[in-house]
């Protein structure tokens, strides 16, 4: 795919990878920070290594399916124009289903990991409801991301499930807190980009009531989730980054927004809160 992509001008090439590759760089921390979680928790009673390499290159290779797709089906709003690109969405299509149909056979038919029927079957249901919603356009676009989140996230049961070959309560436990941490970073970033000219608590409030009482809510699921034994008292730990910088914005002076920098905060955020999460399984 690079090698077709290249023959173009940097302009043509830079539109042309636009087909090719995910353009969403929070999509990718969705996506990679539960996998690692999941695989490096189930690394504690689990060591299939070769399952793992697999379940890591089909989860890659369907989420980068999902561009060319998009492009081809219309529901992104970069469509092919011209034969070149059309040439280029193909072959990435084929290209990536390919990948992904070689290791998802192998898990199913040598690796017997027929519980990832169970998870995939789930993910198409999850992404056919996000294109939906994609149709609707902007009003629908925190609930697109929301749904998208939930098939992204499952690569923590997903690992887990290769991993240890037991697809339990914990594979679902890892898969929600995942979901739970990016619906809250989803949130938070459409929170700051609404209210990026509010000046004030009594403004931010405003804005961010809504977000506030889904902060609260997290505490309780997880206060609930420990009460039960889902999950240990140390897993809550790893919320703590994330819920603290949210209330933080309310009370801090007005700052502007800098779209890359709140990029940036927010995958630090991801890679502390997969840390914490994993060491709260392991010790």
């Amino acid at each position: 795919m690079a090698t077709a992509v290249s023959r173009f001008t940097p302009t043509q090439s830079e539109r042309l990878r636009s087909f090719v590759l995910p353009r969403e760089h929070g999509a990718w921390g969705m996506l990679l920070i539960p996998l690692m979680t999941g695989a490096a928790v189930a690394f504690a009673s689990g060591h299939a290594v070769l399952p793992l390499v697999l379940f890591v290159t089909a989860a890659i290779s369907i989420f980068a399916l999902r561009t060319p797709v998009e492009a081809w089906s219309g529901v992104s709003a970069l469509r092919p124009t011209t034969s070149a690109e059309r040439r280029v969405v193909r072959f990435s299509i084929f290209a990536y289903a390919a990948v992904a149909t070689f290791a998802v056979c192998w898990l199913l038919i040598r690796e017997k990991s027929l519980g990832l029927i169970f998870i995939g079957t789930a993910v198409a249901i999850v992404f056919g409801l996000q294109a939906s919603l994609k149709r609707i356009g902007r009003p629908a676009r925190t609930a697109s991301q929301l749904v998208g989140a939930i098939g992204l996230t499952s690569t923590a049961a997903g690992a887990y499930y290769v991993v240890t070959g037991t697809l339990g309560w914990q594979a679902f436990v890892l898969w929600a807190l995942n979901w739970i941490f990016a619906a809250n970073q989803i949130h938070f970033v459409q929170l700051r980009i609404r209210g990026a000219r509010a000046a004030g608590l009594r403004e931010k409030f405003a804005q961010g009531r809504g977000f506030l009482l889904a902060e609260a809510f997290t505490v309780f699921l997880l206060a609930m989730a420990w009460g039960v034994s889902l999950l240990p008292g140390l897993a809550a730990l790893a919320f703590a980054p994330v819920l603290l910088r949210g209330l933080y914005w309310f009370f801090v002076g007005d700052k502007p927004l800098v779209i890359r920098r709140l990029g940036f905060t927010e995958l630090a955020h991801a890679l502390a809160f997969g840390v914490l999460l994993i060491l709260s399984f392991q010790l």
